[in-house]
């Protein structure tokens, strides 16, 4: 008999089912069973006098979070969750489970969060945390059709370079041999190398690493990195046009898909109408009147970006917003100044809920630009030929975004934490599991 998923019972029918003993409880004559399996649970009912004596002695035998196996007929029940309930004619014992269990994870005993990624694997049998899981897969499956929907190439890139174009302090070294290497950062300069080799669009879902020591509820070491890059664009907005457009097909498609998911985080999705953007500019006067005074030369903090998410959804109804025109300050020698203020670039972060989730920029293409660029931040290009090489031959104005995965889902889930949103996360302390 082929397996069938808890999801997919009928009454009148006789299965096969698999899964976990996540709950077993005796009242009078009668054992309940709850199985669960990836797709949800299922009571399995026996009644002494009734249920095969066999079958009861292994019940008796059996402890919670044992992987165990049932046959038998759904048949309607108004008290079982569901509907339904399973009535054995078999049932077999896969493998035994220790007891006690390390952790909790059924949500009656709080357990603290470095405990629970201690015991990952049992902490998503949590339907809440195999919940977020599902609602990633589709974020990630919607990124990628979106992407080949719009002509974008997908490439895989190094993860191990020489050095990176960002700031060398972030760099995770590594021997390569009888070398040094790094891990990288960001597949900036591979991104614009395959753009000038004629790609012209491209996007990368990849691992990100940045030894950054940070110490927050949304930084990582190795986050999962979307990035994308074009070729031949009039200025900075039709990167942000592409980056709206995603946002809108991803949310989308999270309400199409996930419905049962998104009501565990009682969460209300909705698509946006029209992303507002708005410069660096209007949104420091936007904060000063509420108090709230950044520098000219200042970039938006936490508290900043939170107070302007509030402010702009009083103002327009949207979750999100895009701030353009960053100082030069604050950004990397690449990104484009605008000819008529170099105290600027031609750059923007997208906003969610008062939380950047995507940076994304025009790239400086012409080379002498770009050099002189470079050593006004102490970088000197002519020591890194591989990435200076690219604007050599024929370069195309140009731009692209960044965002994490990882983010973008504890955004959309409005988690506590970050390391809720990836599986086994990377920061200072935790490398294991």
């Amino acid at each position: 008999m082929e397996r069938t998923y808890t999801s997919e019972l009928k009454s009148g029918k006789k299965v096969l089912v698999m899964g976990w003993a996540r709950n077993i409880r005796e009242l009078g004559g009668l054992i309940f069973i709850q199985l669960a399996d990836r797709e949800g649970s299922v009571q399995v009912t026996l009644k002494k006098g009734e249920t095969d004596d066999k079958i009861l002695k292994i019940v008796k035998e059996m402890n919670r979070e044992d992987c165990f196996s049932v046959e038998g007929s759904v048949v309607k029940s108004k008290q079982a969750p569901g509907g339904v309930e399973l009535k054995p004619t078999a049932i077999e014992i896969i493998s035994k489970a220790d007891t006690p269990l390390p952790i909790e994870f059924d949500g009656k005993i709080k357990t603290g969060l470095d405990k629970r990624l201690d015991y990952r694997f049992l902490d998503l049998r949590n339907p809440r945390n195999m919940a977020i899981f599902k609602i990633r897969s589709q974020m990630f499956k919607a990124t990628t059709d979106f992407f080949d929907s719009q002509g974008f190439m997908n490439i895989n890139t190094p993860k191990l370079t020489v050095a990176g174009v960002e700031s060398g302090a972030e760099l995770f070294p590594v021997m390569y041999f009888n070398k040094e290497a790094f891990l990288s950062q960001s597949p900036q300069i591979y991104k614009q190398m395959m753009v000038m080799g004629g790609f012209e669009k491209v996007y990368e879902i990849a691992p990100v690493f940045r030894a950054e020591k940070s110490h927050t509820t949304r930084h990582l070491t190795e986050f999962t990195g979307i990035d994308f890059e074009m070729g031949f664009i009039k200025d900075v907005h039709d990167v942000m046009d592409v980056n709206e457009n995603l946002m809108k097909h991803i949310i989308g498609h999270i309400l199409k898909k996930c419905d049962e998911e998104l009501k565990i985080f009682d969460i209300k999705l909705k698509v946006p109408k029209k992303i507002p953007r708005i410069t660096m500019k209007e949104a420091k006067e936007m904060l000063a009147k509420k108090g709230k005074k950044l520098g000219e030369k200042d970039d938006l903090d936490a508290e900043g970006e939170k107070l302007l998410g509030k402010l702009m959804n009083e103002k327009t109804g949207e979750d999100f917003v895009f701030v353009y025109n960053y100082p030069w300050e604050k950004r990397p020698f690449y990104h484009m100044k605008p000819e008529d203020d170099p105290s600027i670039t031609s750059s923007f972060d997208l906003i969610w809920n008062g939380v950047e989730i995507s940076t994304g920029a025009q790239r400086e293409h012409r080379y002498d630009i770009l050099k002189k660029q470079a050593k006004e931040k102490g970088v000197n290009l002519d020591e890194m030929k591989d990435y200076g090489n690219i604007f050599l031959f024929g370069s195309m104005p140009h731009g692209g975004t960044g965002f994490g995965l990882d983010r973008f889902v504890e955004c959309l889930l409005k988690l506590e934490n970050i390391r809720e949103a990836i599986l086994l996360p990377r920061d200072p302390e935790r490398l294991t599991p």
